[in-house]
Parts: C-alpha cells; sequence; structure tokens
C-alpha cells in the first residue's frame, strides 16, 4: 500500500550546467510512501512522514549549489572557508564557501529525475517506523501561456537562514502592469535580461587587487562577505551579473524593477516579482 502527498514542499537552488553555466531552478516535491499497515488496517501518519522527509530535503538540499563533479572543465577543493569550486566552461567561475552550501553529485550533468531518484533512495535506506520506501518526483512548476518566466542566483548575506549562501536561486514568474494594464512586452523583456543571471548586491563587490599592481578585470567581478555560516566569495564574468544598488532580497527586486520601468517609460508601474513558487512581493512606482 502506498500514501502520496503532491506539492509537499517547494526547493530553491542553484545549480551549475556544462551548457548553461550557473543557473537558478524551483521545483515542487511530490512523495509516494510505501508502508505496511497496523491491525486496524491503517497506515502509517502521512503527514509525519511527510514532515520528515521535508526537513530532510531542507537540510540536505535547499538553497544549495548542486554541483555535478563529473563534468570536465570543473574541479572541486578544500580551501579556507571549506570548498572551492571552479570552472572554465561555458565560462569561467569560483566559488568559494563552507561545506554545507554546497550538494556535490557523482554526474556530469544534473538531471530532475536522476535528482529525484538519488534522494529517493538516500531516504528509502532509512525511514520512519512503518515505511518501506519513499519515491519522489521533482517538477517545474506549470508555466502559464501567457506569462513569462527567469532564473537567477543571489546571496543574501544577512539572512538569517540558508539564504545567506552566496550561490542559491529560483525559477521565477515575472507580472508587470503600466497605467494599470498587463504589459506583457515588458516582463518578456525583463525575463529575458535577467534569465540565467547573478543579482548582486553592490555593497558585495570587492575590489581585489591583481597580481600584476591593478585592479580586478573590468570584464570579472569579485564578490564576497561574511555571514553567520562562514565566508563566502563568488567570481564570475561581470556579463552574466545584474548590478542593483541594494540587497537582492525580493522585496528590493521587485521595488528596482518598477522603479526603472517607471522612469524608463514615464508610467504609474506595478510589479509582482515572485521568488520561486508561490511567494514574492509587490512594488509600485511612479515616474
Amino acid at each position: 500500500m502506498m500514501l502520496f502527498v503532491n506539492d509537499l514542499t517547494n526547493l530553491d537552488v542553484s545549480l551549475w550546467c556544462p551548457k548553461r553555466g550557473l543557473t537558478g531552478a524551483s521545483w515542487q516535491v511530490d512523495v509516494e510512501i510505501a508502508g505496511e499497515d497496523d491491525e486496524d488496517g491503517l497506515l502509517f501518519d502521512s503527514g509525519e512522514v511527510a514532515s520528515w522527509v521535508e526537513s530532510r530535503l531542507n537540510a540536505n538540499l535547499n538553497h544549495t549549489l548542486l554541483v555535478p563533479t563529473q563534468t570536465p572543465h570543473l574541479t572541486v577543493q578544500e580551501c579556507a572557508e571549506g570548498l572551492c569550486i571552479r570552472t572554465t566552461l561555458p565560462y569561467s567561475m569560483e566559488v568559494k564557501a563552507p561545506r554545507q552550501a554546497f550538494t556535490l553529485l557523482p554526474w556530469g550533468e544534473i538531471t530532475l529525475e536522476r535528482l529525484a531518484s538519488y534522494y529517493s533512495d538516500a531516504l528509502s535506506r532509512l525511514p520512519p517506523s512503518r515505511v518501506h520506501g519513499i519515491r519522489l518526483n521533482l517538477h517545474e512548476e506549470r508555466m502559464e501561456e501567457t506569462s513569462y518566466y527567469y532564473t537567477y542566483s543571489h546571496g543574501l548575506k544577512h539572512h538569517p537562514g540558508n539564504g545567506q549562501r552566496i550561490a542559491h536561486g529560483h525559477r521565477s514568474k515575472l507580472l508587470i502592469w503600466c497605467n494599470g494594464k498587463r504589459a506583457p512586452e515588458l516582463e518578456a523583456h525583463w525575463t529575458q535580461r535577467l534569465n540565467d543571471r547573478y543579482l548582486v548586491d553592490t555593497a558585495d563587490i570587492v575590489e581585489n587587487l591583481a597580481k600584476d599592481g591593478g585592479r580586478q578585470s573590468s570584464d570579472r567581478l569579485t564578490l564576497g562577505y561574511r555571514a553567520a555560516q562562514g565566508r563566502f566569495s563568488l567570481r564570475l564574468p561581470r556579463e552574466r551579473c545584474e548590478v542593483l544598488p541594494v540587497s537582492t532580497s525580493i522585496e528590493h527586486i521587485a521595488a528596482w524593477l518598477a522603479e526603472q520601468i517607471a522612469r524608463s517609460h514615464g508610467q504609474t508601474v506595478r510589479v509582482q516579482a515572485f521568488e520561486g513558487i508561490g511567494k514574492g512581493a509587490i512594488a509600485e512606482a511612479s515616474p
């Protein structure tokens, strides 16, 4: 006998893709739980088991950078911060962070099917009492035909939880209204502009001196900060970044977008910016 819980939780992560580079992702989690019934014909408490599954996914996977360690042009080394991930293709990137900020996976590329199978097996090895097996299904939020989506990565150094990790991300919907009317052409423009980008808080830019005595290359950005979980740093091409004058919390992202659009179009703007699935912030601005 099996019980199921659909939309158990959402996962927000970043991952390294050998084709796209650093990209954000948000996935919904469905779970099927196999077990034995008791003398009254009742199975285990599905709510308790679902909470157990959710807590382990949040502890080990959510808000991490997923790294396929067998992909070419990628190395993993220990460093003072914890681990250092370096890549050269499709572009050069370096991330240094505490170990818990990464999920290392022994594959050449990350797929949802493989990830779901991997964690299904891991959770089934030591399941709760009377549970025989756990099977996960991970899937993206179904795209609405009239909506636009983008993926981004960021880090929030003041976040009290795992949002402080410098490379975690989301796949998000964006809705924009100008003078009270929906503006799909602006949604298309901004989601294309921000897709697969790293959103930078300008306060996190580190002006490191290069070995030759000059400042860091104008075509690359080095970011860094210390947070409660440890020290974090990230170096990547400037063209892969969008620099904001404030923290990249969803509240500030929504306000920044509204201000940018209102100023450039001379209209009153309302922005509904999602942070992954089913949550986010609304901001309004006038020219």
